[in-house]
């Protein structure tokens, strides 16, 4: 008899759930009450229980998304246990000449030799449950030190480098491109032969001169070649060779190559917020002469003060701020049937780095001085070429700034940023034609482009707040009077 696991529900509006992670491996012994398998919805996360002891029976991989009540694993009767266990590695290597030795067969697989250090994939925040190994940094069978970085591991918002753990020689188990559970055993690090170098196998040397002292040796007749054992001693059976997985597949006048998590992640989110909010967007320009003539003429005693370049998103950043708390509408967000305001200006921004967009968050922007963002900005545009940015400085942003223009973009509608109700757009700098006093005057324009939540904030607030923020930046002084 078999205990059949279904997908829960999980409330009326969810309609399907991701197997994130499986706890237990296919057919292991478990116990009522053990944990098996984390779900996730568009929602919430949830763990599932063992409803019975017995063997389990794994039908949905990791990864997959199935709709609710759908049956995923099943729980066969403890019976239905294969009578004698599968077998291990460790069982093969044991040599039938070396059968005096029993106390070595209880020995688990998964610790060969107590000299394996054991690397794991570690936990990234509560919400991430798998990693991608994104690259190796070492070969299978290279000799690595303590603190060398091995790999990167790609989550769905962060990357990380784990470090060797000790001095050895690396076997690794997982290949780059797999996605792999948090906790999943992806290499070892086997510091015996770090600790026995070259010198090691001058020792086989003295058994040759030996025959002539083997006659005093009577409670041994078993073994009349000592120098046997040696070499069975180091015949440890090979890991499985990792599997190969080609990063990229050419097919005659197509390439088809398998998405990073980041970019899987920024997808359903880009997806998500179209299919969640009523996006709209509205469009001005602001005449940029006043904060380039700013710059030009303070940049120089700035650097030397600060130590950071006066940028254009700081004023950006400030002006944001300062339109946030005259139409705080839209420092805000809808959480069911409630409205939640903010009163607080953490303001996100847009870096592009070469595995895609992070938008790390500038806390308390309207707080902090131009040099302070400058310096955020800079220490965060490095984390991010670096691969070191972190959850927490992706979260919590109440309102998000793009810098399309960075790459010659004259215009554009931005996708807002959930559950943010706005996300400023800036583009590119032209010199244009504009109409001055009634004369026609060469300026250097930028459009500027503010997608809103059209559920939360009414066109009239949006058209007010691109207003402000292009006053402000047209007269710089009106931030420092926080007008």
């Amino acid at each position: 008899m078999s205990t059949d696991v279904k997908v829960p529900a999980s409330g009326e509006s969810v309609t399907s759930a991701n197997v994130a992670r499986w706890h237990k491996a296919n057919g292991d012994m478990v116990h009522k009450g053990d944990i098996l398998v984390t779900l996730e919805t568009d929602k919430v996360s949830n763990e599932l229980e063992a409803a019975a002891d017995g063997v389990l029976e794994i039908l949905v991989g990791e990864g997959e998304e199935v709709p609710i009540g759908a049956l995923i694993a099943r729980i066969g009767g403890a019976g239905s246990a294969p009578a004698t266990p599968t077998p291990t590695p460790a069982a093969i290597e044991a040599p039938a000449a070396q059968a005096p030795a029993p106390a070595a067969t209880p020995a688990p697989a998964a610790s060969t030799s107590g000299a394996n250090v054991e690397i794991r994939v570690p936990a990234s925040g509560e919400s991430v449950t798998s990693a991608n190994v994104a690259s190796w940094r070492k070969k299978d069978g290279d000799a690595v030190s303590k603190g060398e970085v091995l790999v990167v591991l790609e989550t769905d918002k962060v990357s990380n480098e784990l470090e060797a753990p000790a001095s050895g020689t690396l076997k690794i188990l997982v290949p780059e491109g797999e996605e792999v559970g948090i906790g999943t055993l992806i290499a070892t690090v086997d510091t015996a032969q770090a600790a026995a170098p070259i010198s090691a196998p001058a020792t086989p040397a003295t058994p040759s001169p030996a025959p002539a002292s083997a006659a005093p040796a009577p409670v041994a007749p078993a073994a009349p070649t000592p120098a046997a054992p040696s070499k069975p001693a180091i015949t440890l059976p090979a890991a499985p060779a990792a599997r190969e997985v080609p990063s990229a597949v050419t097919e005659g006048r197509t390439t088809r190559r398998k998405m990073s998590m980041l970019r899987r992640k920024i997808a359903t989110h880009l997806v998500n917020a179209q299919q969640t909010a009523a996006i709209l967007s509205t469009f001005n320009e602001v005449d940029m002469s006043a904060i380039m003539d700013l710059r030009k003429s303070l940049q120089d005693q700035f650097v030397k003060k600060h130590g950071v370049k006066l940028g254009f998103m700081s004023f950006f950043v400030k002006a944001v701020a300062q339109a946030l708390k005259d139409v705080p509408s839209i420092n805000g967000r809808i959480e069911g049937n409630d409205i939640i305001e903010n009163h607080f200006y953490d303001i996100g921004v847009a870096i592009g780095t070469e595995k895609g967009l992070v938008v790390p968050v500038i806390r308390d922007a309207d707080q902090k001085s131009f040099a302070q963002i400058e310096r955020d900005i800079l220490d965060y545009a490095t984390k991010a070429r670096d691969g070191k940015i972190t959850i927490e400085d992706l979260q919590g942003g109440v309102f998000s700034i793009s810098n399309g223009g960075t790459y010659g973009s004259l215009l554009s509608t931005p996708i807002l940023n959930p559950p943010q109700s706005g996300i400023l757009g800036m583009h590119t700098i032209q010199q244009r034609p504009v109409a001055i006093n009634n004369q026609v005057v060469i300026r250097p324009m930028m459009y500027l482009a503010l997608s809103y939540d059209h559920r939360l904030v009414d066109g009239k607030e949006a058209v007010t707040f691109l207003i402000r923020i292009k006053d402000s930046l047209e007269s710089p002084a009106r931030l420092l009077l926080e007008m």
